[in-house]
């Protein structure tokens, strides 16, 4: 049983103002944490919940969205407070009401993702790991963007996948590719500020129909990662890559670097659901083993 009261306390004591705790509401969509709607009128807020042992997936979360927002570019929800209440640990976020995109919401988040990936630094990856999904997503800092997605993303992934036991097969086939690598990553990309895990269930737009983006995977990484995960699923539509290359114009090499990318959401996807992504990661495998015999 969710102690409301205490959550209530948290949110005045973090400057939130005053919330009933009877007020609570679950929303749906989620399918790791457990979300809900709390307060009304002005001090109205977004709670997920999840068990007392995820709160550091909770803090990871709110610092991506803090550092998100502090770009001034794409709306996000603002983080108020995290902690634990009794079993459970919670993140306290801004409520934004989603509606449907405005006229040119589409091309509004192209034009402003391509300004949060402006945002940069002097390495690839973060201060802090995270998660994706509810998977470790390990951010250790390297100067070399190769090093980063060979060790931290595919490299991570594909040990993950051995210690789950889907094969051999997958496993040579990722060593190779791991070889592969300078050969397929074949620019030198600047560290952008990446939302992470942007797919379309990630983007919203707001009542007055501007974009919002949520629950990211944050860390600095080349910007065409996320650009490959907005194709992975589908959902951002014409307007929105058009808006993006006119702000910001992709390399004409991220048609063969794509599938290199999105591979990495393919195994998390392995890992966490299932065989049923075998065959789609050994698929991308062969086809990106194949570019470079």
């Amino acid at each position: 049983m969710t102690d409301w009261s205490a959550i209530a306390a948290a949110i005045g004591n973090a400057g939130g103002g005053r919330v009933d705790p009877s007020t609570s509401r679950a929303v749906g969509g989620g399918c790791i944490n457990r979300a809900y709607h709390l307060g009304s009128g002005p001090h109205t807020y977004f709670v997920k919940l999840n068990g007392w042992d995820r709160l550091a997936m909770f803090e990871a979360e709110a610092a991506g969205l803090e550092a998100m927002a502090d770009t001034g570019t794409i709306r996000v929800p603002r983080p108020l407070c995290t902690g634990t209440a009794g079993a459970q640990s919670y993140i306290v976020m801004e409520y934004i009401a989603l509606g449907r995109s405005g006229a040119h919401g589409a091309g509004e988040a192209g034009h402003q993702l391509a300004a949060m990936h402006l945002a940069s630094r002097a390495d690839f990856g973060w201060d802090r790991d995270n998660t994706i999904g509810s998977t470790h997503q390990p951010n250790h800092p390297e100067q070399d963007w190769v090093t980063f997605w060979g060790r931290h993303r595919l490299g991570f992934q594909l040990d993950l996948a051995t210690r789950n036991g889907y094969g051999r097969r997958l496993r040579d086939q990722g060593e190779r590719l791991l070889v592969a690598l300078p050969a397929l990553i074949d620019h030198a990309p600047v560290p952008s500020l990446l939302h992470g895990d942007l797919w379309g269930g990630n983007l919203g737009f707001d009542e007055a129909g501007h974009p919002v983006i949520f629950d990211p995977a944050l860390y600095y990484g080349d910007r065409e990662a996320d650009i490959a995960m907005t194709e992975l699923f589908g959902g951002f539509g014409g307007d929105f890559y058009a808006a993006y290359n006119e702000a910001w114009p992709l390399d004409p090499g991220y048609r063969t670097r794509k599938d290199l990318y999105n591979l990495y959401h393919i195994l998390n996807h392995l890992n966490l659901f299932g065989s049923g992504y075998l065959g789609q990661a050994e698929g991308m495998l062969q086809g990106l083993l194949a570019q470079v015999r």
